[in-house]
């Protein structure tokens, strides 16, 4: 046995556009090009990134929110701006950091601040019921 075809449907096509003049691009578009965004990580002693805060909400105040993001862009093209020895000068002024993560008694040294209380507290979890228990 042979299987009939179905007949296929046409559909009829949409009348022609009128032709339209192109537009010229605005030069603003063709500037604005989109950027690749770079995802990084890095270490800041915590008074300097109190400043980071400062100046987020000095920045609200002018009425012109930022983000930390921006404000760090900010100042990285400030630095950009500077003189070689303004530039040295502003990296003088700025102590060394080691790099990397802090190693464990570090990192323990800079919990000291959380009660011992509170330790317990965080490190407790409640026992998981088990699936028999909960069908029952």
């Amino acid at each position: 046995m042979v299987a009939k075809k179905s007949p296929v449907k046409r559909v009829a096509k949409s009348p022609a556009k009128p032709a339209t003049k192109p537009v010229a691009m605005p030069v603003v578009a063709a500037v604005k090009a989109k950027h690749k965004l770079v995802r990084d990580s890095f270490t800041i002693p915590k008074d300097e990134y109190a400043v980071l805060a400062e100046l987020k909400l000095r920045a609200g105040q002018l009425m012109r929110p930022a983000k930390k993001s921006e404000i760090l862009r900010a100042g990285i093209n400030a630095l950009r701006g500077m003189t070689d020895k303004a530039l040295v000068a502003a990296l003088a002024a700025v102590p060394s950091l080691k790099t990397g993560r802090p190693n464990r008694a570090e990192a323990a040294a800079a919990s000291v601040a959380v009660s011992p209380a509170a330790k317990r507290a965080k490190s407790a979890k409640p026992a998981a019921k088990s699936a028999k228990a909960r069908t029952a």
